[in-house]
């Protein structure tokens, strides 16, 4: 079996992006073509892409902000990125359907924690179903409760992975 490696994604992965972000939230949750388009114009390097001999097999994005919580605006808006951000935020993390329970997402996670590390940024903020927090907790996320996002509809919990080389601002 081929190695894996991880990259930042190109104007070339869109599609693969739009299917992957279908396979894994609803309709109501995902972030469509467009929105995914404008995401990787406006910031690639904020996408993590897991992929073996050219397939892409996770992705995990998100922009960057000196805002300390994650907002709805967000997701909508990439002109809110902030290429110096503090905080790096995450928006979705996702595995094709059939190569999931692989500890794909971790590597993916791992190396977005890494990266905002080594750009001196404060931490990493994600939002996720009450039934993933523990998911996230066992990578030094604390669940800061009920996130004031109602994206898509649903009932969100804030995480956060603040580094200890940081005050809390």
């Amino acid at each position: 079996m081929s190695a894996l490696s991880i990259r930042s994604a190109v104007p070339a992965d869109l599609e693969t992006l739009t299917r992957l972000e279908a396979e894994g939230f609803p309709a109501e949750e995902r972030a469509g073509r467009d929105r995914l388009e404008g995401r990787l114009r406006t910031y690639p390097d904020h996408f993590w892409l897991l992929e073996r001999e050219g397939q892409v097999l996770a992705m995990l994005n998100g922009m960057a902000t000196d805002e300390r919580d994650l907002r709805d605006e967000m997701y909508r808006d990439p002109r809110l990125h902030r290429a110096e951000g503090g905080w790096q935020m995450i928006f979705s993390l996702v595995t094709a359907a059939d190569h999931r329970c692989r500890g794909y997402a971790g590597r993916l996670l791992r190396a977005a924690i890494l990266d905002a590390r080594q750009k001196g940024r404060k931490g990493l903020v994600l939002t996720c179903k009450e039934e993933l927090t523990h998911y996230y907790a066992a990578f030094g996320f604390c669940n800061e409760g009920v996130s004031s996002s109602s994206h898509g509809g649903a009932r969100w919990y804030q995480m956060r992975l603040t580094f200890c080389d940081h005050s809390i601002s």
